[in-house]
């Protein structure tokens, strides 16, 4: 399955932001899909997943409560909501798609996106 993730941009602290990640190539459905994001200079992390219907979702304990994944099967897209954004919250954010459930650590996922960048100024 290909990945292409959008939406990044600069922001300043406290903005909302949205990523979207267009999937092709399979059945988008069949995949359990998630985010990460890699700080400058820092490992890439964990943020959230959902599973391939929906109704189970994850997220990092540093953004439960401001950021929200959803997906829409019919456009094959991923979207990851993202409010009151803080500096810390910079990175590349990639998007991610498994067969299985989305693991919290970045080896064993199946299917990486190219990334896009968030900053948000103080």
């Amino acid at each position: 399955v290909q990945l292409q993730a959008s939406g990044g941009g600069l922001v300043q602290a406290g903005d909302s932001l949205r990523l979207s990640c267009a999937a092709s190539g399979r059945t988008f459905e069949n995949y359990d899909m998630g985010w990460f994001r890699q700080p400058p200079g820092k490992e890439r992390e964990f943020v959230c997943s959902i599973s391939w219907g929906g109704g189970r979702t994850s997220y990092a304990d540093s953004v439960k409560d401001r950021f929200t994944i959803s997906r829409d099967n019919a456009k094959n897209t991923v979207y990851l909501q993202m409010n009151s954004l803080k500096p810390e919250d910079t990175a590349v954010y990639y998007c991610a798609a498994d067969r299985l459930a989305v693991p919290q650590v970045p080896t064993g996922v199946d299917y990486w996106g190219k990334g896009t960048q968030v900053t948000v100024s103080s």
